[in-house]
């Protein structure tokens, strides 16, 4: 690892260590993208977690059953990468992958608050975002902390406003209660 965490510029929510694979210091990664390769691209992140704020070196990147596993400059044992289970990815805005017109980044929905188009209440807070094939689905954060998917679609997404982190949804009947 080189340096310390809190450059001028602002960064961005990539991902997220998941846990340690290996015993030369290397994570299985949660890439927060849709663009195949995102993770190849990674080179010089920020480490965020509680009592961790680090910017790394990407050394290599590789992959385990479909999942990115990275190797951190300074990162070579197994209770180094331990320290970093749980850590968020994070890449100065200007890296970050651009989506095409009219579609968002993962990143960009992450930490977007649901509210009901029809009366205005909270719905919760997307948390992530997962894609089996279909339409995307938003990971969220519901009342008392309880996790719900809700598909990203048309029909559903009525207003997206990604710069005030603000999505106004008009719920499928019992999606909530699922």
């Amino acid at each position: 690892m080189t340096g310390e965490g809190g450059s001028a510029g602002k960064w961005l929510a990539v991902g997220r260590l998941k846990r340690s694979r290996g015993n030369r210091g290397e994570l299985v990664a949660e890439i927060y993208s849709s663009q195949p390769g995102r993770a190849d691209r990674l080179r010089k992140v920020r480490l965020e977690k509680a009592g961790l704020d680090r910017v790394a070196e990407v050394e290599r990147v590789w992959y385990h059953d479909g999942r990115p596993v990275l190797k951190f400059a300074g990162v070579d044992t197994i209770s180094d990468a331990e320290a970093l289970q749980g850590a968020d990815i994070l890449v100065e805005e200007d890296e970050r992958a651009r989506p095409e017109e009219g579609a968002y980044s993962h990143e960009e929905l992450i930490g977007c608050t649901l509210h009901s188009a029809e009366d205005g209440r909270v719905v919760g807070v997307i948390r992530g975002v997962e894609e089996y094939g279909g339409p995307p689905l938003l990971r969220v954060e519901a009342e008392g902390g309880r996790e719900v998917l809700i598909p990203f679609a048309r029909e559903i997404c009525r207003e997206i406003d990604v710069a005030g982190k603000v999505i106004r949804v008009k719920l499928p009947e019992g999606l909530l209660d699922l």
